[in-house]
């Protein structure tokens, strides 16, 4: 496809073109992006406006939106962004060999980085910020139901771009809507993309794990998961799980099962439960706790302790301990977020030390696993991935490095 390949040949030429631009250039174009941003504050919402009166599911609008708020916040990540040192060219470790060779691990920039998203516009701006302080180029495919909005957040950050003599092209947005320009992406642009990172439902990333010729950095599906140990406290179990569930129901660190310690079931837990279902969350359970209930609830099917719902619905298990909590979450979960509230220090630490997710938790919401919320500013995807990167991947994470030897006539017996 014409269009693809010569969008792949700009981005190779504006990557070679940005290892030459100076550091303090690329700060200057993020500042400048953040004001074009607040200048242009009503034709951004009333580009987001064309997209939300096209959107039926409600899920899907809470991710689109794009208010004077998250404008506000937006502006916010790209200001600490901004005051990050420069990731790249930075030593990272050196030793001098017996043979008197002196080596220097650097850190380097990725190269073309293709993000393909769906819904939530402020990736746009996430992307095209982390991978322009990181030396990268990107190559963004929105979804089609953020178009009108994606196309404004990325003609912006270009304008900010061509102020600060960069290359425009460092970041480029795909306007062609129709599906098969993603198989073509993932099949034939490895001569030009480095990364793919895909940021969207099971469907799309499973889509690209399965045709992708380059490498990924992703996660299949944040299946989020809390136990609440026998020792805990009532209030903070409560606090943190309507949180971790119902802040937002639809990001990927929302939680979606819910293991009970089967001690506190007659005790707190029915409180935690009867907590969820005020505040309009559908509880799916097991036996054990439909029975104080008078077996009134949803009952929970091997299916629930599979899905990620991404709605005001949630799945309980009760287990006997720790231990069972763990092989449970080894069983369904999918690497990606999990939580512990105990005030057991070496039962938190068996929870942490056993599962393997990107992000293990003590005592606190899901939905903190965010770049933003981790001082990254913001983030270009979370990986569940078991080789790095690892969970928020921000402009530390997308750098590769290489190694610099330097000797004074060395040969080799």
């Amino acid at each position: 496809m014409k269009y693809l390949q010569n969008i792949g040949i700009k981005a190779k030429k504006a990557f070679e073109s940005l290892k030459r631009v100076e550091h303090r250039r690329i700060q200057k174009a993020l500042g400048d992006y953040s004001d074009l941003l607040k200048l242009n504050e009503s034709k951004i919402t009333k580009e987001n406006l064309k997209d939300l009166k096209k959107a039926k599911r409600k899920n899907l609008i809470d991710r689109l939106v794009l208010n004077q708020n998250k404008i506000y916040g937006i502006r916010a990540g790209l200001k600490t962004i901004k005051t990050f040192k420069n990731p790249v060219g930075q030593v990272l470790s050196k030793w001098k060999r017996s043979n008197k060779l002196w080596i220097e691990k650097v850190s380097i920039p990725i190269g073309v980085i293709a993000v393909i998203y769906e819904s939530r516009p402020n990736v746009t701006v996430d992307v095209a910020a982390l991978c322009l302080k990181s030396g990268n180029c990107a190559i963004l495919r929105g979804g089609s139901e953020a178009y009108y909005t994606n196309k404004i957040l990325v003609d912006l950050f270009r304008k900010a771009l061509k102020k600060n003599k960069i290359d425009e092209n460092c970041i480029q947005f795909i306007e062609n809507t129709n599906r098969k320009i993603v198989d073509f992406i993932l099949s034939k642009m490895g001569s030009y993309v480095d990364v793919i990172v895909p940021r969207g439902g099971k469907n799309l990333v499973e889509k690209v794990q399965k045709l992708s010729k380059v490498n990924v950095i992703g996660h299949l599906e944040g299946l989020c998961h809390i136990y609440v140990d026998k020792n805990s406290n009532i209030e903070m179990a409560k606090k943190v799980i309507l949180n971790a569930k119902m802040r937002r129901t639809s990001i990927c660190g929302a939680l979606e099962t819910l293991l009970l310690n089967e001690k506190i079931i007659s005790s707190y837990g029915n409180k935690i439960i009867k907590a969820l279902i005020y505040q309009g969350c559908e509880v799916r359970v097991d036996n054990k706790i439909n029975k104080h209930f008078d077996y009134k609830l949803k009952k929970a099917t091997e299916k629930d302790w599979k899905t990620e719902y991404l709605d005001k619905i949630i799945s309980i298990k009760t287990v006997k301990n720790v231990e069972e909590a763990v092989d449970h979450i080894l069983k369904y979960g999918t690497m990606h977020t999990d939580s512990i509230i105990t005030n057991n220090p070496r039962t938190a630490k068996y929870f942490l030390e056993g599962v393997n997710s990107s992000i293990a938790m003590h005592n606190t919401s899901t939905q903190f696993a965010d770049g933003g919320e981790f001082g990254f500013g913001g983030e270009i995807g979370i990986s569940t991935n078991k080789m790095p990167p690892r969970g928020p991947v921000g402009i530390n994470q997308l750098t590769s490095y290489k190694y610099i030897v330097k000797g004074n006539g060395a040969i080799r017996s």
